[in-house]
Parts: C-alpha cells; sequence; structure tokens
C-alpha cells in the first residue's frame, strides 16, 4: 500500500521551464508567446510589485483597510491570469486582487474593496468574477458551480479559482473538486502553496507530498509548477484551459510559491515562523528578477523600461487612490438596500429610522 502511494506521488514531479537564472530548462514546454506578449508580463510583474509595496504604504498610512501582500507571487498570479480570455470567470480569494485588476477591475475600486466599501464589491458588466472572498475555500464550491453552468449553457469558457495551501485543508475545497469532476465542469482550481497557513507549515496540514496529488482523489487532472517561473505557470494553465473547453474536465494545478510579506497587514508576524534563511532561499527565486534576465538575455528588456513602467504604476496608483477618496461615504442605508430586494418588516423600519439620521 505505501509503495502505491509512492508511485502516485512520484507522477507529481515539479514543471519548470525556467530556473533560478532565468535559462531555459524545458524548451520543448516552452508556450508561444510573441516578444510583445512576454514583455507584457513582464510589465504586469513590475507593475503589481509596486503595487503591493504602495498598498503596504496606504495601509500603515491608515487609508486601506484590509489587504494581503502579494510579492513574491507574481508568477502564480499573474501567469495563471494572462491564460485566460475576456469571457473567462475569476473567482478570486482575499490575496487575489492583482487578477481582478488585469482581468479589468479599475484600481480605485479595489482600493474602495480594501476599505469595505460595497462599490468594492460591485464588478463592472464587462469583467467576469467575483468579488473576492474572505471564507477560505468557500470560492472552490462557486467556481464548481459557475463551470457548470458554463458547461449547461455550451460555453467556451472557464472558472478560475484560487486558494492557498490552508485552503486545501477545509471541506469546501474537497467539495468543489469533487463536484466539478464528477460532472465535468470546466474549472481551473490554484493552490498557491506559498508553504504556510498564516503561521501553521504546510507539513502540519496535511501527510501528502504534494497538494496537487489531491487531484487523484477527484478524478481529475493535477500538477505541480513551479510558482516562481511565470512561463511554467502560464503554459500549465493555458493547458489546463484548452483542456477544459474541449470537454476533457477540471484541472488541480498547485503552484510552489512565496509571499515575502505577512499574511495580512493585521498584524502577522512571519518573524515568528519563518527563519532569515528561509527568507533568503527563496528571495533568489524571486520571479520578478528571474524573468527579467530571461528577458535581458532576448534583448527584450532594460533597466529604463522597467523604471518606466515603475512610474507609470505610482502615477495611476496616486490618481487611483485620489480618485477613492473622493467616492461618496457609504452609509447604513446603503448595506441595508445593498443585501435584499425586498426589505423584510424589522429592516424596513431600520431603514427609514436611518433615513432620518442620514438626512440630519
Amino acid at each position: 500500500m505505501k509503495r502505491a502511494l509512492e508511485n502516485i506521488e512520484e507522477q507529481y514531479q515539479t514543471f519548470q521551464i525556467l530556473d533560478e537564472e532565468g535559462k531555459v530548462v524545458n524548451e520543448e514546454a516552452m508556450p508561444e508567446l510573441s516578444d510583445e506578449e512576454l514583455k507584457e508580463i513582464m510589465y504586469r510583474m513590475v507593475y503589481t510589485r509596486i503595487l503591493d509595496q504602495r498598498s503596504i504604504a496606504l495601509n500603515r498610512q491608515g487609508r486601506l483597510g484590509f489587504y494581503a501582500p502579494t510579492a513574491g507571487q507574481e508568477a502564480s498570479q499573474l501567469g495563471t491570469q494572462f491564460a485566460l480570455e475576456k469571457e473567462d470567470f475569476i473567482l478570486p480569494g482575499y490575496r487575489d486582487v492583482p487578477q481582478l485588476i488585469w482581468h479589468g477591475l479599475p484600481l480605485y475600486q479595489a482600493f474602495l474593496f480594501s476599505r469595505g466599501h460595497y462599490h468594492g464589491n460591485q464588478m463592472p458588466e464587462d469583467v467576469n468574477a467575483f468579488s473576492p472572498q474572505i471564507i477560505i475555500g468557500a470560492q472552490y464550491v462557486q467556481a464548481a458551480g459557475v463551470a457548470l453552468g458554463m458547461k449547461k449553457r455550451g460555453s467556451k469558457s472557464v472558472a478560475i479559482t484560487y486558494t492557498g495551501d490552508g485552503g486545501t485543508s477545509q471541506g469546501d475545497f474537497y467539495e468543489g473538486i469533487n463536484f466539478a469532476g464528477a460532472y465535468g465542469a470546466p474549472a481551473i482550481f490554484v493552490v498557491q502553496n506559498n508553504h504556510f497557513a498564516i503561521s501553521v507549515p504546510v507539513e502540519k496540514q496535511t501527510a501528502a507530498r504534494t497538494l496537487a496529488q489531491k487531484a487523484v482523489a477527484a478524478g481529475i487532472e493535477g500538477i505541480q509548477v513551479d510558482g516562481m517561473d511565470v512561463l511554467a505557470v502560464y503554459a500549465a494553465t493555458k493547458e489546463a484551459r484548452e483542456r477544459a473547453v474541449n470537454g476533457e474536465g477540471p484541472t488541480l494545478i498547485e503552484t510552489l510559491t512565496y509571499r515575502y510579506g505577512p499574511h495580512t497587514m493585521a498584524g502577522d508576524d512571519p518573524t515568528r515562523y519563518r527563519t532569515e534563511d528561509m527568507d533568503s532561499e527563496w528571495e533568489k527565486k524571486d520571479p520578478i528578477v528571474r524573468f527579467r534576465k530571461y528577458l535581458e538575455d532576448k534583448g527584450l528588456w532594460s533597466e529604463e523600461e522597467e523604471n518606466e513602467v515603475i512610474e507609470k504604476a505610482k502615477k495611476e496608483i496616486k490618481e487611483a487612490i485620489k480618485k477613492t477618496d473622493e467616492q461618496p461615504k457609504q452609509k447604513v442605508t446603503d448595506l441595508i438596500s445593498n443585501m435584499y430586494e425586498e426589505l423584510p418588516a424589522h429592516l424596513q423600519e431600520q431603514m427609514e429610522e436611518y433615513k432620518e439620521k442620514e438626512s440630519k
């Protein structure tokens, strides 16, 4: 029986295209991307790193509310999103705001989401996405349902969802992948394994050697990917999408990645559970540094171009937070009216009471 388990685990070797020095180690798996597409991926990763830095600063200034840092996970987040089509549906976790932004969510609305403003959760009509899920793993069940709806409508699109390694310990994770597998729903389930569920290491969450192998129990495809290698992440997601729209069922993608910052800005101290050696080891695998080396070797990227992206990001972030500040303040009546199409009697009474207070 132990041997049977070992045979399964041996199937889940980490898929990689670029090594830590930005050198191609898997030429056969290289995705078909134009030079402009390669540069666009780099542009988005650099922009997102600056967005993370500025968001942390804004949070410390009291200008943002809830915020979950993303630095270190750019390849995992943006490599998956870049493989999508506009009609595909994103069901994010709370750390997955960058995917929403690059899928079309205006930056000022992302800031409003952080502040808990209802408008931050109102997706524009041309953005197929749910607002970020706070309940760990709940988006997996939702993604299975959205994907099944797509299948029933005959749509050639997919639903993609994200969770961390801790999310795989939740019942919703298993229910979601099992349901999607049973009905052949066109879903892509991404597990961003940054090795800690807040402070709990992945080794204490599961005895499985990989998280990708959890796909076996649901009868779906699973793959473990170097989550610091944006080309590998893109290639794996692209293939998963093609399989899904061709009626071959869902895929579970485990991306091995690392968050450099705390779990959230709400008091988590990663120095209490992560060592300096671990941080240094993963910083050597930085997805932006790795991809930069690759593009520079191809003559596609320069320090000047990167500085232009940085300055553009800073300018647009400044404009977005200004627009955020200009939005009407959220009122209690907004919360009440947004909850129901028809208010029950007790809330109707409260609505009238608050309307009177707000008019004074």
